[in-house]
């Protein structure tokens, strides 16, 4: 995003009522689903995204001094759902923020794309997030599994810009430490999936 873009969605997260940590709910917002015709309109971005997907959810995450939180190595399983639905293959459901959210089998988590915009700078000193480059490939890993994964493999520190974005797929082995010198640590996580998540699903939103 321009400078412009980014200061102006700081300024609209102004109006958004937070939990400690960041809100779930950002697609509710207007000038959210706005953003989204411009991620896909931007020529890079827009190459990496699918036109046969939606996006299902923004979440909104800000590690600062007083919330240095850190998150330990892990894949996105849950996703976000209307309704619950009684299918063999779907399971661990929950309710966060008034909202559905269930873990998908591998194939439809295979499908999905995350993308990452940071509204600050995110260098190796502000708790950056740390990938295991292809481990998506992998599909769904035991803890065992993904620990002997990254020793293999090795990490990569995902430091981005202000205004920059991180692509990545869900199933990407990832982690990030507390700030060792905190400050805003900004980012908005869109998750984009296929408009029909089959399995008898329905996004609560598709943008």
């Amino acid at each position: 995003m321009t400078p412009e873009e980014t200061m102006a969605t700081a300024e609209a997260l102004r109006t958004v009522p937070l939990s400690a940590a960041g809100t779930r709910n950002l697609l509710e917002y207007p000038w959210c689903r706005e953003l989204v015709h411009r991620l896909r309109a931007n020529e890079t971005l827009g190459a990496l995204l699918p036109s046969s997907l939606v996006a299902v959810q923004c979440t909104y995450f800000d590690k600062t001094e007083d919330r240095n939180w850190l998150v330990a190595l892990h894949q996105d399983l849950s996703i976000p759902v209307a309704e619950p639905v009684n299918h063999r293959d779907l399971g661990a459901w929950s309710r966060k923020e008034g909202q559905h959210f269930v873990q998908a089998p591998v194939e439809l988590l295979q499908e999905l794309v995350a993308v990452r915009i940071h509204l600050d700078d995110c260098g190796t000193d502000n708790g950056p997030l740390r990938v295991v480059p292809g481990s998506h490939r992998h599909g769904r890993l035991s803890e065992q599994a993904a620990r002997g994964l990254r020793d293999a493999d090795g990490e990569v520190i995902c430091a981005i810009p202000a205004g920059g974005a991180l692509v990545m797929r869900p199933l990407t082995l990832h982690a990030s430490s507390k700030a060792s010198s905190p400050r805003h640590r900004r980012v908005l996580h869109f998750l984009f999936g296929p408009a029909s998540a089959g399995f008898g699903l329905r996004w609560q939103h598709a943008v």
